[in-house]
């Protein structure tokens, strides 16, 4: 889901990724409107807010929803600068570094919210605004490393594109243009798994309260260990291979040989027989 970057993606690991964040994207977005009385999934309404707060002259709130949209910006900032410096040492570790932040975030909401949280006008605009980073983190990432094909915090853009699809298919030469297909499967996807999100936040909020952050946070935690997986039973399989090739034997080779409880079966190795060159001959 991580490893990947930009045109290299298929559409499974678009499908994989999209449908993950975009269930934490809406557990989040319902969970802080429940307990916040505020959307954190995005920033559109924000602005609105913000342009509603100059024109009354309420400069402290203009400097609070300010911050707030400050920090979704910062959010998309660190996230696509983690992948554009980090890529070359490491595209796992530069991909799965904002996913970590996030879960980071989320768990600070959560353990501040269960044991600490005295429900003041100031904790709440803090603790906003640290899940608004945090969605942003998870926005900026998702969008970078899929070529800005897969946006998972909102559902404004996938809505539009979807209405447009839809349109496109009434017409033959449409639905079979296989990219066209693919990329209504990833926006269908999308929309679905941030509405059972959502659903799935609304109806065990009021069972976990700010427990719910510990589940968006295993989520994300899949997300990161997805990968970890694929990476290093990778590794553990060219191991073995090498091992079965060269009959040089390494640790993980021979775990692997366990393992699988496969028996060995060396080839033979022909004698090598000396060969002439034409241009030996005389």
């Amino acid at each position: 889901m991580l490893r990947n970057y930009s045109n290299s993606r298929t559409l499974g690991d678009n499908i994989r990724l999209g449908t993950l964040t975009a269930f934490t994207a809406g557990t989040i977005n319902i969970a802080s409107l429940l307990i916040f009385l505020s959307f954190t999934s995005n920033v559109t309404g924000h602005y609105a807010i913000f342009a509603a707060e100059i024109s009354q002259g309420n400069w402290s709130q203009v400097a609070v929803v300010g911050g707030w949209i400050f920090l979704f910006f910062f959010g998309g900032f660190v996230a696509n600068l983690s992948v554009i410096n980090l890529n070359k040492k490491s595209k796992y570790f530069a991909h799965s570094l904002p996913i970590f932040l996030e879960i980071l975030c989320l768990l600070a909401v959560g353990i501040y919210g269960q044991f600490y949280y005295e429900k003041t006008l100031q904790e709440t605009e803090t603790l906003v605004a640290l899940m608004l980073f945090a969605t942003g983190l998870q926005n900026g990432l998702t969008a970078s490393i899929s070529n800005f094909s897969v946006k998972t915090t909102h559902l404004t853009g996938t809505t539009t594109d979807l209405g447009i699809l839809a349109s496109m298919f009434t017409q033959k030469k449409f639905r079979k243009n296989p990219e066209l297909i693919a990329r209504a499967k990833l926006l269908m996807s999308i929309m679905a798994a941030y509405v059972l999100g959502a659903i799935f936040s609304g109806l065990t909020y009021y069972s976990l309260e700010f427990r719910v952050f510990y589940v968006i946070s295993i989520c994300l935690l899949v997300v990161i260990g997805y990968d970890f997986y694929k990476i290093n039973l990778r590794h553990f399989q060219t191991e073995y291979r090498y091992y079965r090739i060269f009959h040089k034997p390494t640790l993980i080779a021979y775990l692997y040989y366990k393992i699988h409880n496969k028996e060995e079966k060396r080839t033979t190795s022909h004698p090598r027989t000396s060969t002439k060159l034409a241009f030996n001959d005389k």
